[in-house]
């Protein structure tokens, strides 16, 4: 019970945080999922507006752009980068002290933010059934540390892919329409020994955020 409600407020913490530091309609929030492993939110930055986190994240976090754009981020009293990026593009950003965010592209942007939550539990384990090893048409690493392993994963029209194990807890961001999810949707999984099956006559894009 002690756990449940320390998670509980941590997260109402993380997701206050900009709202109690920054102007009404500077950042929104919204919650995904609070777990003992990750927080998952989408922050959405209005134009044009700086974002000040005075206190700034105590962990790391996997960002993954939901939209197009331009923003600039500064740190203490460095001097301000410009951070270009494309929608489905991914980035790991470390823990670090307070730095002001600011969205300079014309158009409200939104990125899905995974704050991990402690330390790796230790290795990996390692399935002979691995995706990126049985299906590696379907599943491709495109970043890997000691805290995560995310995957990008491309369905065409219709295609099946081969008998694969999951042994980690993932979070998966699925980028357009497929069957059983809408483009955005965003969920946690868990292990599990399956195949699967693009059934539709459009391409199946997810990125699977692996949690070690």
């Amino acid at each position: 019970m002690w756990i449940t409600q320390r998670c509980a407020m941590l997260a109402l913490l993380v997701a206050g945080s900009l709202w109690a530091q920054n102007p009404p309609g500077a950042a929104a929030i919204d919650n995904k999922f609070d777990t003992p492993q990750v927080h998952v939110y989408v922050a959405t930055l209005a134009p044009h507006t700086p974002v000040p986190s005075r206190t700034g994240h105590a962990t790391n976090r996997v960002l993954i752009y939901l939209d197009s754009g331009v923003m600039t981020r500064q740190d203490g009293n460095d001097k301000a980068q410009k951070i270009e990026f494309h929608r489905g593009e991914v980035r790991w950003r470390p823990a670090s002290g307070a730095y002001v965010a600011e969205n300079i592209s014309d158009h409200p942007i939104r990125i899905l933010e995974i704050d991990l939550k402690g330390k790796p539990s230790g290795p990996a384990p390692v399935s002979k059934l691995d995706p990126t090893v049985v299906d590696a048409k379907h599943y491709k690493v495109e970043f890997e540390n000691e805290q995560v392993r995310i995957l990008r994963v491309h369905y065409n029209p219709h295609d099946k892919g081969e008998l694969h194990e999951h042994i980690l807890n993932r979070v998966v961001l699925y980028l357009n329409d497929q069957p059983g999810a809408k483009t955005d949707d965003v969920r946690i999984s868990g292990a599990g020994t399956h195949t699967e099956q693009n059934a539709s006559d459009q391409p199946a894009d997810r990125i699977a955020v692996e949690l070690k």
